[in-house]
């Protein structure tokens, strides 16, 4: 482990075993207050909810409905998170927003996340939550020490797959990795805690790998979608489209989806489409510049970012996904499933389950743009698979992935409202 990993291992662990631990206004650093005893008084009558989401257009995409819900519920929900252009949509809906200053997704250095830890700390013992519900592996992290400290009686971890910290070979992966199993078994078998994974591949990781007892895990397959919005779209005449939507990293497969494009378009009419815009905060982002270029080439069309994500799936013949990233269960894949599309995606936990038995696509190997080839060249072939295909994908999606099942199982980690 670096010097720098061992000095943020020895502030957290500090963190964890000294209750006093109380943030400094001026500095942003932690000062350590003997006589303190930081709690969360009784719960009001209306208990509050607090997400901790480390950007806003995430939340809005994968956890607004479950807010919603929340709200209707009986619970006040607060959403703090890195606000960029969604602050005011989320408030009209209802949802106070508190901006957080200091989250960086992509920082490693340990100045930073020491503000950022005091930033959540002061947040949460300001608010008093009653349930304090993180999502992403750093912002479970900082969320999980603080609600220790200040003894929020609730607290539910989501991790929508395990990101690039478990799914890469590379140097810092395999550092950071036993810096995280270990925070994950100190932080996360606490009696009040209830951690949500989206397939049974990382359920397996966190129990086995990480320690976490199976009392404290919760089975959720996704985000859910929902099929009123994504409503099943007759697949479209003409030339076909074969779409890639997400951010653009490589890790997503976009250079594999490129390198496809080009062996197919050199045997028939096909139009191959990447929709989403780099993702500058992180390190794997395809760059702009390359983007442009291979859409003023025509090897591919670049959309860019596109809003009205129903539409633009209803555009495509078939949606493609050659991922070798840590996925939960790809939110883009069960949205094109809904819209009545079949789906190309790799032999990778959290995808395998939505091609089951080939009924609704195919599966790929990773990183192998040969293997993706064959399969697009597959599925094009034969019309009228594509169509069967895409009924099957909506019905499995009804069936198993609804937006209303994982917002009644996710609730229910909340415990009972009082």
């Amino acid at each position: 482990m670096s010097s720098a990993g061992r000095r943020l291992h020895w502030a957290l662990w500090r963190m964890c075993r000294v209750p006093g631990w109380m943030p400094s206004s001026m500095t942003g650093r932690l000062s350590l207050s003997r006589n303190s005893k930081p709690s969360i008084p009784h719960a009001a009558a209306k208990p509050k909810l607090l997400f901790l989401v480390s950007e806003d257009w995430y939340f809005m995409s994968h956890r607004l409905a479950l807010a919603l819900a929340a709200r209707d519920a009986g619970y006040g929900v607060v959403v703090a998170t890195r606000v960029s252009t969604h602050g005011t949509a989320m408030e009209a809906l209802g949802l106070r927003v508190v901006p957080l200053a200091q989250m960086k997704r992509s920082s490693a250095n340990i100045w930073n996340e020491i503000k950022c830890l005091s930033e959540i700390l002061s947040i949460i013992r300001q608010e008093k939550p009653t349930v304090v519900h993180a999502v992403a592996i750093k912002p479970v992290i900082y969320a999980a020490i603080c609600s220790h400290v200040l003894k929020v009686p609730r607290f539910v971890a989501a991790l929508g797959g395990l990101g690039s910290i478990f799914s890469d070979s590379g140097l810092k992966a395999r550092l950071l990795r036993p810096l995280v199993k270990g925070l994950f078994r100190l932080l996360l078998n606490r009696e009040n805690t209830r951690v949500i994974l989206q397939n049974a591949n990382d359920l397996d990781v966190m129990t086995r790998g990480c320690g976490l007892l199976e009392g404290n895990s919760v089975l959720v397959r996704g985000a859910g979608v929902d099929t009123e919005q994504y409503a099943a779209r007759p697949i479209p005449d003409g030339v076909p489209v074969v779409m890639l939507a997400s951010r653009m990293i490589w890790p997503k497969g976009v250079q594999e989806f490129v390198d496809a494009a080009i062996k197919v378009k050199e045997k028939t009419d096909v139009r191959f489409v990447l929709v989403g815009r780099p993702d500058c905060e992180n390190a794997a982002s395809v760059p702009e510049t390359l983007l442009v270029k291979w859409n003023r080439e025509g090897t591919i069309e670049w959309w860019g970012h596109r809003a009205d994500m129903a539409d633009t799936l209803a555009e495509a013949t078939v949606v493609c996904l050659p991922t070798y990233y840590g996925e939960g269960v790809p939110k883009i894949l069960l949205e094109a499933m809904s819209v009545g599309r079949p789906i190309i995606t790799t032999d990778m936990p959290g995808c395998r389950e939505l091609v089951e038995s080939g009924r609704t696509g195919a599966l790929v190997e990773r990183r192998n743009a040969e293997s993706l080839a064959r399969a697009i060249e597959g599925l094009l072939s034969k019309p009228d698979r594509l169509a069967l295909a895409g009924q099957e994908a909506r019905k499995m999606v009804i069936a198993e992935y609804s937006v209303e099942q994982v917002i009644d199982q996710t609730l229910r980690t909340y415990g009972p409202i009082h």
